[in-house]
Formats: C-alpha cells, structure tokens, sequence
C-alpha cells in the first residue's frame, strides 16, 4: 500500500512520525503526495485549542476531499479527547502515541475495512536503533516520554502519561548511529528533559555526559526543563553544559507566570525565586548563554497585578527567547473548571507582552553586533541565504557557506529573531 504520513507539532511529535515511517517502510510505500496515497496518517498535535481546530478541519478536509482513501488518525489527539475525535472520524482507525509500533496492522485492518482503535499507554522505549533513520543533519533524540507534573493547564501529560525513561545505553547506541551516519545537531527532547532518569535512578547530567564523550564534530541541543525538575540537579547539569563544548549554551526553561500567586495556582511545584536562583546560577556560570522561557497571558485567575508582575519580571531576567501562549481551557486540564478572563483583556495583554518580548529579544540581539561567531549551518533560510547556529543557538542568517559546515561568521546586525551576518 502506498501511505502518506503528516505530522503536526512538538519535536517529540516529529520523532514519533519518524519513527511509523521507519516501521511502515517495511511493508508499504512512503509517498510524498496525497493524492498518490492508498492510507493517510494524520499523526496530531493538540496542545493548544487554535490547533485543535486546525485538526478538526484537516481531517474534514481529508475525508470531504479524498473519501476513497482510509484515514487513520494519530498523534495527541488520540489520547486527549477520543470523544470529540469520534464525532469527526470515530469510523477511521485511531492509533495513539504510546502503540506506534504497531502501526503496520493497524494500516492492513484499515485497508481490509476493519476500525480499530489503538490507544492507551504502554512503556515502549522509543529509543536505539530499531525503530529510527538516520539520514538528516539533525536528529531528534528521544529521551523519555511523560512528565512528573501535575500542571493544572496542561493536557499533554493526559496524552503522554507518567514518566518513562529510556535506557542510556540505547541512546547512546542511537545518537552514536545517528553521529556515524553525518549528523551534525542531537536535538534532545522529551516533555521534561530534566526529569530524566527519576524513574530509573539514572540523571540527566550523567546522560549529557555521555553523549558529549562521543567521538565526533557536532552539538547537542538540549531540549525544555521543567524548573521543579531542575532544581534539585542544578549544579550537576549546569556543570556539564558549561564543561562540554559540543552541548550549547542554551536552556529553555518555562516560567509560565511573574505571579508568585498564578504560579502556585498552576501547580507548577516551585516559586518564583527558585526560578531567579536557577536563572541566575545559569548565568553567573555560562555568561554567554541564551536563555528560552514560556509565557501563558490570561491564565484565569491572573488579575491586572499578576500580568504586571509577568511584565516586570521579563525585563529582569531579559530572555533571549519568549514564547507566548494565550490561556485557552484544555480537554481534561484542572483550570478548565474556572471562568476564562475576558476575551477583549486577553487580547490586550497579548499585545502588551508581545511588545515586551520585541523589545527585549532584539536588545539581547544587538549586543552581539561587531562579534565574531563560530557557527554550525544547518539549512538553507525562507528568503535566502543560509541558517545556522551559533555556540550559544543564536540563529544566524549568512550567504556563501556549505550546509553541514562550521563556519567563522562576524554579526553585522541583530535582528529580533535572528543575527545577520557575513563569513570571514
């Protein structure tokens, strides 16, 4: 049979479409057309309540527009919200984020005109060779799957579960395939980085460690901490970033809110000056490095006083990297049971934060203008030249260089989202 898969969403989400390609390989045709496609696989995200609806009108537009292929619906969605997804496609097969292994009998049953519906959780290890290619300059590192949070806004830990750490030595064996084979850039990912190994007994920074060791001229990018999870290996993973040049000086490390009060709320399991300490920390270690936060504007019980203290703390800490979420109530989330704020102050605070995050994040940038940068070319740009990182994962946009290459580039201007530079 001849399929056609379409993934949406986190990294983590990318590395399991990855994964059911390899899998299908063995017994069908990957095709990189719909309308070539016998099978359809939408593997979906559904963090957020905009994407949910991009789902829902995907898969409309598959079965409107191709009603003689089978569609079978995977990824989050699955797991999140089976009732709403049976009122769109309860007659296509489902197959959810912990059964990917067995997504060649679940294509054959679809193809036969059997609906089956493969979710619920199990404690497959994603990690290691058996289930990955290794083709691409940079590969996505599966680490773990599920967190040991308890967010009361969040309904990934409905699709992905409790925490379930995969063995180092299978991820080594795959990261050091993955090396062997030309990457360039580990991508390690997983709900919550840190809290790797609090299942097993292993750590996060014993695993950095030893995927640092490896023989080789690359980087390791590591993905989203939770603060509740870091705090109690502070040291042992700031010491291993700072002492480890093939790991960047990058840390995404979620805030949420500058409300001492939101936070406690939100169940986030740490406070705000916990927060400052690991910011600080970071810093006065690794002074050049890049630091990504997440921000949720209009949680529902965040008061003009609350959103002023999310303000205020992100001209003190001055992120390199701001994400911003609009609270929106989430199937099966805790905070769902409470009154969203008004639609019209929720805008407004939108707007307030997005002018704080341009502010800040093209200061931290112009600071680097007139330096000299070694860079790691990982692609080419939306509208022209090159992309690529710096040691710190600044994004740098230069012309003239070899993808895959390292490059010594000087910034000539720092833009808000990027560092444009030219090749010395």
């Amino acid at each position: 049979m001849k399929v056609y898969l379409e993934t949406y969403g986190c990294t983590f989400n990318q590395a399991d479409g990855q994964i059911m390609a390899n899998i299908l390989g063995d017994e069908h045709e990957i095709v990189d057309d719909i309308t070539d496609a016998d099978v359809v696989i939408l593997n979906t995200c559904y963090v957020k309540l905009p994407t949910e609806q991009k789902m829902i009108t995907r898969i409309n537009k598959i079965k409107t527009e191709y009603p003689d292929k089978k569609l079978i619906v995977g990824g989050c969605m699955v797991e999140v919200d089976s009732e709403r997804l049976n009122k769109f496609a309860g007659d296509s097969c489902w197959i959810g984020p912990h059964k990917i292994d067995m997504i060649n009998e679940v294509v054959n049953k679809s193809v036969c005109g059997e609906v089956i519906h493969e979710c619920g959780k199990t404690s497959m290890i994603k990690a290691g060779t058996v289930y990955k290619n290794f083709d691409s300059l940079i590969h996505i590192l599966q680490i773990c799957e599920g967190c040991n949070g308890a967010c009361t806004f969040c309904c990934t830990k409905i699709a992905r579960g409790f925490l379930v750490s995969y063995p180092i030595e299978k991820i080594v064996e795959e990261a050091k395939e993955a090396i062997s084979k030309g990457c360039k850039e580990l991508q390690v990912t997983a709900q919550d980085s840190a809290c790797y190994g609090m299942d097993t007994g292993e750590s996060f920074s014993q695993l950095l460690n030893q995927l640092a060791a490896i023989d080789g001229d690359f980087r390791i990018r590591v993905g989203m901490m939770h603060p509740k999870s870091l705090k109690g290996q502070l040291d042992e993973v700031i010491n291993v970033i700072k002492n480890n040049e093939k790991i960047y000086n990058f840390v995404h490390i979620p805030i949420q809110t500058g409300s001492a009060k939101v936070l406690e709320e939100m169940n986030r399991l740490h406070t705000l000056e916990e927060y400052k300490m690991i910011i600080d920390k970071f810093r006065s270690e690794i002074p050049d490095l890049s630091i990504a936060t997440d921000i949720i504007v209009g949680y529902p019980t965040e008061t003009d006083d609350d959103f002023q203290k999310t303000i205020d703390l992100l001209y003190e800490i001055k992120p390199d990297i701001i994400h911003i979420s609009k609270y929106m109530h989430r199937p099966g989330a805790k905070s769902s049971s409470l009154k969203e704020i008004d639609h019209a102050l929720m805008k407004e605070r939108t707007h307030k934060v997005n002018k704080v995050k341009t502010e800040v994040m093209l200061e931290n940038n112009k600071k680097y203008e007139g330096s000299v940068q070694k860079v790691l070319i990982t692609g080419k740009g939306t509208s022209g030249g090159f992309v690529g990182y710096t040691n710190s994962y600044k994004n740098v946009i230069v012309d003239d260089v070899e993808i895959g290459s390292f490059v010594d580039v000087r910034i000539t201007e720092g833009k808000r989202t990027y560092l444009q530079a030219e090749k010395i």
